[in-house]
């Protein structure tokens, strides 16, 4: 999963330019996570998959505070967003990163700030954490990424919740 030796730092880049940040990470050995999910269009008749990005506009990097220029000097980045409380960061991203283990399918909407805490007690999401809403009658769990103000939306029966204290 994800390391938490060092402090990790959400990166809002330029528009499209989410991969090619990635990409410049890597080359320059800066541990990194950009969540990807899988996108089926038809092109002329041929179906065609691609990865998108999860939460448009953000790569997850974690650096010291030495190679901040290093990330800067990208031309990529329109600004760095440090995280204040690094453990609640790393478990909201672990929560997003499970969930797309399950259904690389999963896309991002607005995250919800109210509803019940409750656990996945069973089928493929089982133990992963979120706030039940309810959305065009159907119950959906969001797992919240509070940092950037989005979620990831799982549908869930409600028989397979329990609440948390």
């Amino acid at each position: 999963m994800l390391d938490s030796q060092m402090n990790w730092n959400v990166l809002h880049v330029r528009p499209r330019c989410e991969k090619k940040m990635s990409k410049y990470c890597a080359f320059h050995d800066l541990e990194h996570y950009l969540p990807l999910r899988q996108e089926t269009k038809v092109f002329q008749r041929r179906k065609v998959t691609v990865n998108k990005p999860v939460f448009p506009g953000y790569v997850f990097v974690q650096m010291p505070a030495t190679k901040r220029e290093l990330a800067l000097k990208s031309n990529y980045v329109v600004r760095m967003i440090p995280v204040k409380d690094q453990d609640t960061f790393l478990w909201e991203v672990e929560q997003v990163q499970k969930a797309l283990t399950v259904d690389p399918t999963l896309g991002a909407t607005q995250a919800f700030s109210c509803g019940r805490l409750v656990r996945v007690t069973g089928g493929p999401f089982q133990g992963l954490e979120g706030k039940v809403v309810t959305v065009k009658g159907e119950t959906r769990v969001m797992l919240n990424v509070d940092m950037i103000g989005q979620a990831v939306s799982l549908e869930v029966d409600m028989d397979l919740l329990d609440p948390i204290q």
